[in-house]
């Protein structure tokens, strides 16, 4: 009879049954609960966060916004024109003509100006009392699953085990882009370096900075923490970074969902399901394959 080999990251569990050696047990229940969290909680974060910027859909770089300062780095409108109204997005001064997408959008006939369509946000009709209700709910579930999941792994070891790149990693990241360039996988227990490092970023950079920009703009933050607007720059630079994580978080969504296409969709989604994955067979001589 065939043997499976369980390899439990962050768990330490390595036992055998009898089936297929190169089904392994990837992802324990813990990560898997965390991942699924995080992915609810940032999918209603970002359609009610895309509800908040279409009350004021303007980013700005200081402590002060208005007409009468010329900070303005990015916005979103409409403006009539001889052919009608038009949707625009403008870029640190740089216009781009965004009709029936951005700015100005709707039905056919019931066009309306706003930022983002109703499509895209939570909820469909401009209501910024309920997406901020939505918006902050789902923000401290991320925050405490984000908190628990960073002590636990520091405790059972994960941090240490499976994401810290090592130095062998590093050698090994010029490799791992042109193979991931061209589109060649290698199914094993371990995260490779590339996986490691945008993993890393997401955890470590991108969500800590979206919930210390979020803080920063709450008004009921100030009393408590009054010395985090000055560090960011000011609230409106505390916005402006809050929407470019976003937008960098929507990046890495992007490219997450065509490396699992392109990786293998079944393997992939069973592993964050049930925690199992097939990886590559062992090569000649070798229990285990580990790359």
């Amino acid at each position: 009879m065939e043997t499976i080999t369980m390899s439990q990251p962050g768990a330490g569990v390595d036992a055998a049954s009898t089936k297929d050696a190169t089904l392994i047990y990837r992802q324990s229940r813990w990560t898997r609960l965390t991942h699924w969290l995080w992915a609810i909680s940032l999918f209603f974060m970002l359609l009610s966060g895309l509800q908040i910027f279409n009350a004021r859909p303007q980013l700005y770089i200081g402590k002060q916004s208005g007409f009468e300062y010329n900070n303005t780095v990015f916005a979103i409108g409409a403006e009539n024109t001889a052919t009608g109204p038009r949707g625009y997005t403008e870029i640190f001064g740089h216009r781009f003509d965004t009709t029936g997408v951005l700015g100005w959008s709707g039905p056919a006939g019931q066009q309306t100006s706003r930022a983002f369509p109703s499509w895209a946000t939570i909820p469909s009709y401009y209501d910024l009392g309920t997406a901020r209700v939505v918006h902050f709910f789902f923000a401290w579930i991320l925050t405490t699953t984000l908190v628990v999941w960073l002590v636990a792994s520091l405790v059972n070891g994960h941090l240490r085990r499976d994401l810290a790149p090592r130095l062998d990693d590093l050698k090994r990241l010029p490799q791992d882009i042109i193979e991931h360039a061209k589109l060649r996988f290698h199914h094993t227990r371990e995260y490779n370096t590339l996986q490691k490092m945008a993993y890393g970023g997401v955890l470590f950079v991108l969500l800590p900075l979206m919930i210390i920009t979020g803080l920063a703009m709450s008004p009921s933050m100030n009393s408590v923490l009054p010395w985090l607007n000055e560090l960011l720059g000011g609230r409106q630079t505390a916005r402006t970074i809050h929407f470019t994580v976003m937008v960098l978080l929507v990046g890495f969504f992007i490219v997450h969902i065509m490396m699992i296409l392109a990786a293998g969709p079944i393997n992939e989604l069973r592993s964050i399901i049930t925690g199992w994955y097939r990886t590559d067979p062992p090569r000649h001589g070798d229990t285990e394959r580990s790359a």
